[in-house]
């Protein structure tokens, strides 16, 4: 049987995009396989009683070592700020390639803690920084302080002892270049660096409340159970600064989703399922009804997708355990087939990411592709036709050129680079001023009007003919291009419409990142938690692999 990849037309609108969940692809979960091997090291831990001063940790394979330097700081509650432009951070960290000497040490505790106001070196590769979470943080150190461990309801509500922002890399504020590292094997997957800080970071959390908590009460003071810990993972708040990455990386896009997309039809295909394969699913898909049902949420936007997501899920555990049977001839084509006719598009993408738990042997080869050599793509061909583009526009924007954009609500937003928070920001059109600084995010809007030009224009004319007088369109003509060669390189959806809810677009980064749970705040950014359940550095030897399915709530 051969199944058909997904239509893009379907698959790439906002809101199915926002509905997707982590899956064995996942990079968090990518990068825990490819370095379980690597040695793993706590190299220095200078901090006071008070939990202030410096840390180092590494990964060591042969002669590559990569080492996490992180620098506690001392602030005052009301320097405390999630916000990207804040100064001043609980911690800041940096990954080192290899092991830092003293010197670099020295350098370091000046420039790191200061972020992007300070400069770093093509020796460091990542930059980030973390706050606590002072209620969390300040329990536990009670707790463990007193000889007793803390309270498993206040740790489940919030799910970490640190919250990061931003993590850096690719030469920003002086950091390595890629070109400096791209060739390396062990990192060739997307944000396997970037995965390793966040990773380490959350070790370091441990360390240091352990510390504080000895040094508060050496005699009487227990160290954190290790279960806890694993309970626990890395905070994240992330706003719109996101958003703009899906759009501006096409050909990374496609291949994340092509991945996804391509495992899903090989599974499809799948003629005869081995009885532990369909157990294995069958126990994961029971096992995570644990993580939604601990899923806490304010936003009524999301506890309306989790209420959906629970009523599919019951409703498939039912039909799996008491009507379907597993011997068939390809048992998951079927499922997937009645998932489309019976459930949410939340709960359809769910069971998508799990069925790709028992077949690692399809998943494996896939994580190899997610990467992308972005600039070989970004060339516009000039020797094609005007005819030749009409057509691309008309076969992969078909949704796109019903879209009336005479009408105000299908442009009432635009897309900024805010001043003041130094992040891309959405506004409205018609009740706030700076339209004219419009960043180009409105692909579809664009994606129209070249297509009107075209129509205006002579068939045989060459791109670069037309360019001449239509300079202004040329970021959609390279689209335009890379979409006919890349089918899910470019959300089907209109990002400036009345109707859009950008943090569809930060969920589908977020589940691709390995993020289980999405905490809106607002429809313009969420906090999430990493590595929550994630296997300790201890552990990385000999872990489960579908840890993401037991108890981390």
């Amino acid at each position: 049987m051969n199944i058909e990849l997904r239509d893009p037309n379907i698959i790439m609108k906002l809101s199915r995009l926002g509905s997707f969940h982590q899956s064995k692809l996942s990079f968090l979960r990518s990068f825990l396989r490819e370095f379980k091997d690597w040695h793993y090291k706590r190299d220095l831990f200078d901090l006071d009683k008070n939990g202030f001063g410096v840390a180092v940790y590494s990964f060591t394979k042969k002669n590559r070592v990569y080492s996490l330097v992180c620098f506690a700081n001392k602030i005052s509650n009301n320097e405390r700020s999630d916000r990207v432009i804040a100064t001043k951070w609980d911690a800041a960290f940096t990954l080192h390639d290899g092991i830092p000497n003293n010197q670099d040490i020295k350098r370091l505790r000046n420039e790191v803690p200061k972020q992007e106001v300070g400069r770093l070196s093509y020796k460091e590769l990542t930059l980030s920084r973390a706050n606590k979470s002072i209620r969390v943080f300040d329990h536990v150190v009670e707790s463990l302080s007193n000889g007793h461990q803390p309270n498993l309801d206040l740790l489940e509500k919030v799910g970490y002892l640190y919250r990061t922002t931003a993590v850096y890399g690719s030469g920003k504020f002086g950091l390595a270049d890629r070109f400096r590292i791209k060739n390396r094997d062990e990192i060739n997957g997307p944000f396997r660096l970037e995965m390793m800080l966040v990773y380490l970071v959350r070790q370091f959390t441990f360390d240091q409340v352990n510390h504080v908590a000895k040094s508060k009460n050496p005699k009487k003071a227990v160290a954190l159970d290790p279960k806890i810990c694993k309970n626990l993972g890395i905070g994240n708040s992330t706003g719109l600064g996101m958003a703009p990455f899906i759009v501006n990386h096409p050909t990374l896009l496609n291949n994340w989703i092509l991945c996804r997309e391509t495992a899903l039809k090989k599974i499809r295909e799948i003629k005869i399922v081995k009885n532990q394969d369909s157990e294995l699913f069958k126990n994961c898909v029971r096992n995570s009804m644990k993580n939604i049902t601990s899923w806490n949420t304010e936003s009524k936007f999301q506890q309306k997708k989790i209420n959906s997501l629970l009523e599919g899920l019951k409703k498939f555990i039912n039909f799996i355990e008491n009507e379907f049977d597993f011997k068939k001839e390809y048992p998951f084509n079927q499922i997937y087939l009645w998932l489309e006719k019976e459930v949410c598009d939340e709960c359809i993408e769910y069971i998508v990411s799990i069925m790709m738990e028992p077949f690692s042997k399809i998943t494996e080869p896939l994580v190899k592709k997610m990467s992308s050599e972005e600039d070989k793509h970004f060339n516009i061909p000039t020797y094609r036709t005007v005819k030749e583009l009409k057509l691309i526009i008309e076969k992969k924007y078909s949704n796109i050129l019903l879209i009336n954009f005479e009408k105000k609500e299908n442009f009432k937003k635009f897309w900024f680079i805010s001043k003041n928070k130094e992040e891309p920001r959405l506004a409205d059109r018609f009740e706030e001023k700076g339209s004219d600084l419009e960043q180009p995010l409105a692909i579809a809007r664009d994606i129209k009007k070249l297509y009107e030009k075209l129509c205006k224009s002579k068939k045989n004319l060459k791109i670069d003919q037309f360019l001449i007088n239509n300079s202004n369109l040329r970021h959609v003509v390279r689209r335009a291009f890379i979409v006919e060669k890349f089918p899910y390189s470019e959300i089907q959806d209109n990002t400036i419409s009345e109707k859009i809810v950008p943090i569809d677009m930060l969920r589908l980064k977020l589940s691709f990142f390995g993020a289980l749970k999405f905490d809106p705040r607002s429809d313009k950014w969420l906090r999430i938690c990493m590595f929550q359940g994630a296997p300790l550095p201890s552990e990385l030897k000999d872990y489960d692999e579908q840890w993401v399915y037991k108890n981390h709530s």
